[in-house]
């Protein structure tokens, strides 16, 4: 009898606070599963920080409901005058924002993301 592999979270998140932002560090995949774990961690920082930043380095897969979930999240951020940013993409999420648009809403941060202005 073969023993059951543990199941490991598809989504961790490392939260780093400073005087002046707060670092999240996501680990995993960002799609329909993990969505709602992504938004409620994030939006419990927007109050207490006045800058999110959002490191995916370890981002290896984003689904359409995870880009929503990232909208979600920065619109939230922006009603509560919270900067957010994205830094860190993989040439897949980079490729991904550059289609869905999401490079404009994140105006201004094309370096962090990576990315140069065409």
């Amino acid at each position: 009898m073969a023993a059951n592999p543990i199941p490991i979270s598809e989504l961790t998140f490392e939260v780093i606070r400073t005087p002046d932002e707060t670092l999240v560090r996501c680990s995993g995949r960002i799609v329909s599963k993990t969505a709602w774990d992504f938004q409620s961690t994030v939006r419990g920082l927007i109050p207490e920080t006045g800058r999110i930043v959002l490191d995916l380095t370890d981002v290896s897969y984003m689904d359409s409901t995870g880009l929503g979930a990232l909208v979600s999240v920065y619109l939230s951020a922006k009603r509560q005058d919270c900067e957010l940013k994205v830094i860190n993409l993989n040439q897949r999420l980079k490729e991904l924002f550059r289609l869905t648009k999401l490079t404009e809403i994140f105006e201004g941060h094309e370096d962090m993301l990576g990315m140069t202005p065409d």
